[in-house]
């Protein structure tokens, strides 16, 4: 789907000259960068109300990290195509963050979580300011791609009550989910309906509406139809109805909530629990993986820029930051890069950074002028978006995509999806971390040898870089790897795997990425000596048994000669 976007983005726009930046920027492109900002305003508004509401916010509250996304973090970004705003990603943190420390009362836990955005977001100001963004490449990759699942899954768990009409009894994802049984016995059938409509739209809404489906797109279309069936049901007057003999009730607590006028939602954070331990706790997990999440979808959107521009990750950093702050003091949720959103931008023909302006501008537009139209969007159809958004993130494919890297990812993969239901997001990623070292060491690579730097020599100002690599290389000393390839400054690189012992997905992918760049001649020097534990490119390379011996005289020799 991603080379696809590309494809069709490469060929609609010229490669030879990059857009200008700025005001210069905007007079240029203001004319496509307003239309996609559009575009993907229509894809946002649905996205923005069911996030805010499935994260125990108000849906003001996802409408308003949007806005502040567009209209003032999107000229001050370090990326130029992606979109700001309320993320899936961060519904988990955000959901258990208003219950847990507003024990009972979500109004209380929904001022408690905006003190802890605001702190949340003074630290990602400091990381940026410390340039830690490049530190979004240690995180091994199946890690994040099981991080990234279990939020699917606990979204889905969630999403999928409030789809049938029912009010969830559990808390617990995994509760939840053995929960589903019954709320498909005890379902309210016309609320039901819209959901399971829904779902069906925002799935085949290429299939059914055709081209329509690019500029009013699944999302929109499951709202609008939502909307349609609660005039139909008169949602909007408290009745009962009968369905096969059993009684039900309809009334517009099954319909969005929004302030009779824009001022009157913002809501100002509580300050009185930021140092509990609880609130200590989410401040972190919004600080480490709000940021992560921000800076891989920075990177991501990288590789689908056609002009080929690279975001400035610390400058990312600090506007998301300084955007978040804004949030916390106004109500809103705290924002992210968007994957859905920025996808769709490049997809539209996006050419700056305005484009996410444009889109901040229209969704202010939409509040102010389509409050009464909101209100009668059914919250069963939020629900059902979300619900097609969980399954999306935990996919089959994805459990299939591991195991075709190798066996070892699937495990560091499951890890941290079992992890993270169990306790939480951080837990869960730091197990993973853990297993991903093990699994290094049962594959044969010395612990020691974890944090070896990669080192780079260039003697001559036309000679190639020559990089020693060290006896492992994996997820710790990327970073080194990438800082080598950068003191090259663009010149030839050769690689030197000569004493390697293991090389292991992560490193590996960040070898194939280097050897797809077309301005350098890349060559790698020993790689051959290891064994893919699968037939993927980047799958995981180890020495085999019978050249250790060799592979340790010629570390030697090598130590002897420097």
């Amino acid at each position: 789907m991603v080379s696809s976007v590309t494809h069709k983005v490469a060929q609609s726009l010229p490669s030879s000259k990059i857009p200008s930046d700025g005001l210069k920027g905007l007079s240029e492109n203001w004319k496509s960068d307003l239309i996609s900002g559009l575009l993907v305003s229509l894809i946002a508004l649905p996205l923005c109300l069911g996030i805010a509401m499935a994260s125990g916010f108000p849906a003001f509250g996802g409408v308003v990290t949007a806005i502040i996304g567009g209209l003032v973090v999107g000229p001050l970004c370090g990326s130029q195509l992606t979109i700001k705003g309320p993320a899936a990603g961060l519904i988990a943190i955000a959901i258990a963050s208003v219950e847990m420390l507003g024990q009972g009362n979500n109004f209380n836990g929904y001022r408690y979580t905006l003190a802890v955005i605001v702190f949340a977001s003074a630290i990602q100001i400091v990381f940026a300011w410390f340039k830690l963004g490049r530190f979004v490449d240690f995180f091994p990759a199946s890690v994040v791609h099981g991080m990234l699942a279990a939020i699917g899954i606990i979204i889905f768990s969630k999403q999928i009550h409030p789809l049938l009409g029912v009010k969830a009894l559990s808390k617990n994802s995994i509760d939840l989910l053995i929960e589903i049984p019954h709320s498909l016995v005890t379902m309210n059938p016309e609320v039901a309906l819209i959901g399971v409509t829904s779902v069906l739209i925002v799935i085949f809404a290429t299939t059914i509406f055709g081209r329509i489906a690019r500029y009013f797109p699944g999302p929109l279309l499951a709202v609008l139809a939502g909307v349609g069936f609660c005039l139909y049901f008169d949602f909007q007057h408290p009745h009962d109805y009968k369905w096969y003999s059993l009684n039900y009730f309809i009334d517009d607590k099954y319909l969005v909530s929004l302030p009779q006028n824009f001022l009157a939602g913002v809501t100002f954070p509580d300050f009185s629990q930021l140092f509990s331990v609880t609130s200590l706790q989410f401040v972190l997990m919004f600080a480490l993986i709000g940021s992560l999440e921000a800076l891989l979808t920075s990177k991501a959107v990288d590789g689908l820029d056609p002009y080929k521009r690279k975001a400035n990750m610390n400058r990312d950093l600090m506007a998301v930051g300084f955007g978040n702050l804004l949030c916390g003091f106004v109500g809103g949720l705290p924002m992210i890069s968007e994957v859905v959103r920025s996808c769709a931008n490049v997809s539209y023909g996006a050419r700056t950074r305005w484009a996410n302006f444009f889109h901040g501008a229209f969704l202010l537009i939409f509040v102010v002028l389509l409050a009464p139209v909101i209100h009668l969007i059914p919250i069963a159809a939020l629900a059902g978006v979300l619900c097609v958004t969980g399954y999306r993130l935990a996919a089959p494919k994805h459990f299939l995509d591991r195991k075709e890297i190798g066996i070892e990812q699937l495990i560091i993969f499951t890890v941290t999806i079992i992890g993270t239901l169990m306790t939480d997001l951080l837990v869960g990623v730091f197990l993973g971390i853990v297993t991903k070292v093990l699994v290094c060491a049962f594959l044969g690579a010395p612990i020691k040898y974890l944090f070896r730097p990669v080192l780079a020599e260039q003697e001559g100002a036309d000679s190639p870089c020559l990089i020693t690599l060290p006896e492992m290389c994996s997820f710790a000393n990327v970073i080194s790897f990438k800082r080598a390839i950068k003191r090259s400054r663009g010149r030839d690189v050769t690689c030197d795997f000569s004493r390697t012992i293991l090389v292991e997905h992560t490193f590996m992918k960040q070898v194939r990425e280097l050897e797809q760049d077309k301005e350098r001649s890349v060559n790698l020097i020993g790689l051959d000596r290891l064994v893919p534990v699968s037939d993927h490119s980047a799958a995981t390379r180890r020495i085999i048994p019978e050249n250790i011996a060799k592979s340790s005289n010629l570390a030697k020799d090598t130590f002897v000669q420097s």
